[in-house]
């Protein structure tokens, strides 16, 4: 079943990335698109782009039903859902095969399984793969029980979601209603499901996934593993792989256990196996039954495109086997941020932007000079990944490439990514999930605020910072009628200073 034309039911960077594989393929693309993203890069890359709505996501990128009628309008036989958005709901799976359509990802069922953590819990621990101590309910009195057997401090998690929404640690009994309330009600706001469940809390534990692929014949592969741990408010900020100081036999197991998991459920496209590492034991963690964002420390490791391994497995082709890992990669995500007030999500325009170049260097963004960044979306904006021989060779580029890094008129993490990746403990990959607290507890104001400031206010003094109250689409590369432009806002917030430009 050849797949001849892909919609991309995402935005971003995610969706940009889709397009160019496709286009190796010989695939054609389609983009769909909010209102908020009429211009926006993935749109223009496309070979057709549909307006589905306006810029809240849950009327346009979340609408399964108009991403659909973009499909049928468009003559698209395969849809990929990228990452975020609708790309773990069994049930958009479930409408996109009832449509005739291929879709570019697990089967709805297994999606289903997986994304109950309860569910997938009990399916670890049937196919005899290790899981933190825990309780499938949340029953209060069963909950003091486990904390008292177990000892404090234990940890609430939401059954049916993730990214540390729906998750609280309990540091004593006293604590335990009015977490599991708050845990339970955030869960619902957040997932439509206020299912909660409790487990013992890890203190120092590394995040380490594998990465594993699988085609209808049954053929199973993983594709090494992935450090994940710094993170901040349980999301990941820095990965690399392969992991660091992980002996030979724990590597083994942890593959061994991740295809014995996905071959108990019939794993089919791409998915991550998570685990939590604790010294030299292992605890199942969780299934993303999707690509990850991470996904391009693996494909520089192992020199393959997962992108097009996940739409060659969906048109039904066998998957190649994997290759030797050779080298070392490291991604760090930046996100539109401001660290100096607790990462608290940046919006703004982007009044100019160089990216990093050179041996070794790769940046995914969909970024551009002019670009907005609105309220509405995730806050990653550029992921900056960085590859060499060994993980020194790859640290050091990722240094040099952070420092290279500029983007005037939107609050980033740059700047902070780089004094992790400079700092004595990351060198000496001294990793955890706690890893910020534990070096970064503090952070002040960005440094490069002012100098970035005057940069900004030369390049206007000079006449090279402007914006047109217009931008030009490029003509033949929409078929649909519906895209409108608005004009963009003269005025660019930078920090404390207000820069702006007339036509």
């Amino acid at each position: 079943m050849a797949i001849t034309k892909l919609l991309i039911a995402n935005r971003g960077e995610i969706a940009l990335r889709i397009i160019r594989s496709a286009r190796v393929l010989g695939i054609s693309t389609v983009a769909v698109h909010s209102a908020a993203d009429s211009l926006a890069a993935h749109v223009i890359a496309a070979d057709q782009a549909y307006l589905i709505g306006p810029a809240e996501a849950a009327q346009s990128y979340l609408d399964l039903e108009r991403i659909l009628e973009a499909a049928k309008a468009s003559g698209a036989d395969a849809i990929h859902p990228g990452y975020g958005f609708l790309a773990e709901r069994p049930e958009f799976a479930d409408a996109v095969a009832a449509a005739g359509l291929t879709f570019v990802g697990p089967d709805a069922a297994v999606m289903a399984a997986l994304g109950d953590k309860v569910r997938a819990r009990r399916i670890a621990i049937e196919a005899g793969v290790p899981v933190v101590p825990g309780l499938d309910t949340a029953d209060i009195a069963a909950a003091r029980k486990f904390g008292a057997e177990i000892g404090f401090p234990i940890i609430i998690k939401a059954a049916a979601g993730g990214g540390g929404r729906g998750m609280r640690v309990v540091q004593s009994a006293g604590e335990l209603a009015s977490a599991l309330e708050a845990a339970s009600r955030e869960a619902k706001a957040a997932f439509g499901d206020g299912r909660v469940f409790v487990e013992k809390y890890l203190a120092r534990p590394r995040h380490i996934e594998i990465q594993i692929l699988g085609d209808s014949r049954g053929t199973l592969i993983a594709l090494g593993e992935r450090e994940c741990s710094i993170q901040r408010r349980h999301q990941k900020i820095i990965e690399e792989s392969p992991a660091p100081r992980l002996s030979g036999e724990l590597h083994r197991q942890m593959i061994d256990a991740a295809l014995t998991l996905a071959r108990a459920v019939n794993y089919r496209n791409a998915g991550t196996v998570e685990f939590l590492v604790d010294g030299d034991r292992f605890y199942f963690l969780e299934v993303n039954a999707r690509l990850q964002v991470e996904h391009p420390v693996t494909e520089l490791c192992f020199g393959r495109d997962l992108v097009a391994d996940q739409i060659r497995i969906a048109a039904g082709e066998a998957v190649d086997e994997a290759g030797p890992m050779r080298g070392w990669a490291i991604e760090c995500r930046v996100n539109a941020e401001d660290v100096s007030h607790d990462f608290r999500p940046a919006t703004g325009s982007v009044v100019q932007l160089q990216l990093p170049a050179g041996p070794g260097v790769r940046v995914d963004t969909h970024l551009a000079a002019g670009a907005d960044i609105s309220p509405y979306y995730d806050s990653l904006i550029a992921k900056i990944i960085c590859y060499g021989q060994h993980r020194e060779e790859a640290r050091t580029r990722m240094a040099a490439a952070l420092t290279e890094f500029s983007l005037l008129g939107v609050h980033h993490t740059a700047a902070f990514l780089h004094d992790i990746v400079t700092s004595e403990a990351f060198t000496r990959a001294d990793l955890s999930t706690g890893f910020i607290q534990e070096n970064f507890s503090e952070r002040h104001e960005d440094d490069d605020r002012l100098r970035h400031a005057l940069i900004a206010a030369a390049m206007v003094a000079q006449g090279n910072l402007g914006v047109s109250a217009k931008t030009e689409r490029p003509q033949g590369t929409i078929t649909s009628a519906a895209h409108d432009s608005e004009a963009r806002s003269p005025w660019f917030g930078l920090g404390d200073f207000e820069l702006w430009s007339r036509r």
